[in-house]
């Protein structure tokens, strides 16, 4: 396909890391395309490093994940956006337009006439694509210029594809699924005709054989019956241009291209923090070490820290980091560390610094603010910081196809690989903001925890978390003979800190005109064994809306006195009482994990809520039922 413009659409850089990331589809206005592997990205014509992401605790927790430690794999040591260029818009017939941007491939491959209803594969010769107009990319498109019926009708994507929970994408087999499993008999390449007959209950849609006339709806292939219609699995990495050489023996399932399952990021993400010596060297060596490698001696430490890069090496004393990175050194040569691997704790440090008693110094990514807990609410809340500026980093490790990944664990579903052989970096964003953190009377919280541990309403979530953990081991899933139902239990205080979180972004969201879709949220409840009560509200979006002091104002004692106070008198009665108040994670919604939530009082958007709008019921934070002991927050509070 020659004399055509490259560019057929744009995306955001955080559209590519949650949404439409390496190997899913993006639809677009007349087909649909998947990105490709890292292979075929480039960033050579990307000016200096300004696509590179610096955050080495985030760097250090991927390559803990992927297992990137010594041995044959290649150790990631870059975090890069992806390439791009000014001027698209400006030139759409320049390199950056033209040379510039991830690549992407059409898929499905097979596509169907909107007049004729022929259906063809893209390379068949039956269909012409359509590009040129560079100003207009979204209207690139497939035409099929033979056709009977209309000249130049519109080709669209046929829109069934098959894959399986090892990852595997592939396209629907059309032409041996309208013959019984075979060939036709006629033609090897037999043109083919795909009618849908419309209907609400499933698909119907019926796909023949122009040369034959052999036909077959797609029924037969749908459901756990028509599993037995449909090919083994081939290995089909179509991001990767690859075929698993190694036989695929997970059972391949009809899918509708779009579907929500078709994929699901794994993305890690961490908050730039001040580097500060309180930090523990050892832990800041680490994580720095490719920074680091370098510093031998007193002259090399002094022309590093001189530099805009390694400026944050004057906070340390010299003497002692150079005897850390010697110890490091000489453990890694001497063969004594053992590189951890395995899922990183990205939210210690940064409750660290958010909780910490002295103030860090603030830097051009992050500064904290003592803003004062107003009287009336000291005994709720033992500290409200603002954080006036904050970064944070994301990077993509993988995906999943079918089942979506859990975040407690991670080895219950196959991870995809992003490229064909470990490459020495992965795709990554950034997104600059403030927040608001807080943190509740460690005494309210512990006692709390006490009193309701054994109540029948919080012992209904922990049930219904076995029972979700139990159903989620399905028979598309190895788990292995020892199974813990109860793994990746947030515990009592995630349920109370989740719930007040949400509660508070709805009202904010209300108080100061954010839309709750830009603020994000990160609790921090901590372990039996160390535990936290801090939760932070932060703007997470990629344009300048997040940065004005809109969030941050809310943050000041007559503000914050004023949100809290009415968004505990709103959580206490929801428009569809007396069911929401009534409502425990029971049968048969026990797979909801919540209680005393939905959309009208709890819920908010999935960008916001790092758990999916589970684990929340707001019978602990406000009275609304019968037993006023499941309350956390003092009676008086709430009017």
């Amino acid at each position: 396909m020659s004399g055509y413009f490259r560019r057929v659409g744009a995306a955001r850089p955080s559209h590519l890391m949650f949404t439409g990331g390496v190997g899913a589809l993006i639809d677009l206005p007349n087909f649909s395309v998947l990105v490709k592997g890292l292979e075929s990205w480039n960033h050579a014509a990307v000016a200096g490093a300004d696509y590179l992401v610096d955050e080495p605790r985030l760097r250090a927790a991927v390559n803990r994940e992927l297992g990137r430690y010594g041995g044959a794999k290649v150790k990631v040591t870059e975090l890069r956006s992806a390439p791009w260029l000014e001027g698209a818009d400006q030139n759409p017939k320049g390199d950056a337009a033209q040379k510039i941007g991830v690549p992407a491939t059409p898929f499905p491959e097979w596509l169907r006439c909107t007049a004729c209803n022929e259906l063809a594969a893209v390379d068949s010769g039956t269909f012409t694509f359509v590009n040129d107009r560079p100003r207009n990319p979204h209207e690139a498109r497939f035409e099929h210029t033979d056709c009977p019926r209309r000249k130049r009708a519109l080709a669209v994507a046929a829109r069934f594809t098959l894959a399986c929970t090892v990852g595997h994408l592939d396209e629907f087999p059309y032409i041996e699924f309208a013959h019984g499993g075979g060939p036709c008999d006629k033609q090897p390449k037999p043109r083919m005709r795909m009618e849908d007959h419309g209907g609400n209950q499933s698909a119907s849609v019926t796909i023949t054989c122009l040369a034959c006339n052999a036909k077959r709806n797609i029924r037969e292939a749908s459901g756990v019956a028509g599993r037995r219609n449909l090919p083994n699995c081939r290995g089909r990495h179509p991001h990767l241009d690859h075929f698993d050489p190694k036989a695929c023996t997970a059972e391949p399932l009809l899918m509708v291209a779009g579907a929500s399952n078709h994929w699901f990021p794994i993305t890690r993400t961490a908050l730039a923090l001040p580097t500060t010596d309180t930090e523990g060297l050892a832990k800041v060596v680490e994580d720095r070490w490719d920074d680091l490698k370098s510093i031998t001696g007193d002259v090399i430490y002094d022309a590093f820290a001189g530099t805009p890069s390694y400026s944050w090496l004057k906070n340390f004393d010299r003497t002692r980091m150079l005897a850390a990175i010697a110890k490091h050194r000489s453990a890694l040569e001497g063969g004594t560390t053992a590189e951890p691997v395995g899922q990183a704790d990205l939210l210690t440090p940064e409750w660290q610094v958010l909780s910490a008693a002295e103030i860090p110094v603030p830097t051009d990514d992050f500064a904290l603010v003592e803003a004062g807990v107003p009287t009336v609410l000291t005994g709720l809340f033992a500290d409200v910081r603002q954080v006036e500026r904050l970064r944070e980093a994301r990077a993509l490790i993988g995906f999943t196809r079918l089942d979506a990944p859990d975040p407690e664990d991670p080895g219950l579903v196959t991870r995809v690989e992003l490229s064909r052989t470990p490459l020495d970096w992965v795709p990554a964003s950034e997104v600059r903001g403030e927040g608001i953190f807080v943190r509740v009377q460690e005494d309210l919280m512990a006692d709390w925890v006490r009193r309701v541990g054994k109540k029948p309403e919080m012992l209904a979530h922990r049930d219904a978390f076995g029972a979700f953990r139990r159903n989620r081991r399905s028979d598309r899933i190895e788990t292995g003979a020892e199974f813990n139902e109860m793994h990746g239990w947030p515990g009592e205080r995630y349920i109370a800190l989740h719930t007040l979180s949400h509660l508070l972004i709805r009202t904010i969201a209300l108080e100061c005109g954010y839309n709750s879709a830009s603020l994000a949220e990160r609790i921090y409840a901590g372990t039996e064994d160390d535990p936290r009560t801090g939760i932070l509200i932060y703007t997470a979006v990629p344009d300048s809306e997040g940065t004005l002091g809109g969030l941050v104002t809310q943050g000041e004692s007559a503000n914050f006195e004023r949100i809290v106070r009415r968004a505990l008198r709103e959580a206490s009665r929801c428009s569809a009482d007396p069911l929401c108040a009534e409502r425990l994670p029971q049968p048969p919604a026990q797979d909801f994990l919540h209680g005393a939530a939905c959309h009208i009082c709890l819920f908010v958007s999935e960008t916001t809520c790092e758990r999916g709008n589970r684990f929340l019921d707001r019978r602990f934070i406000v009275p609304i039922g019968r037993d006023d002991d499941l309350v956390l927050t003092p009676l008086g509070l709430v009017e």
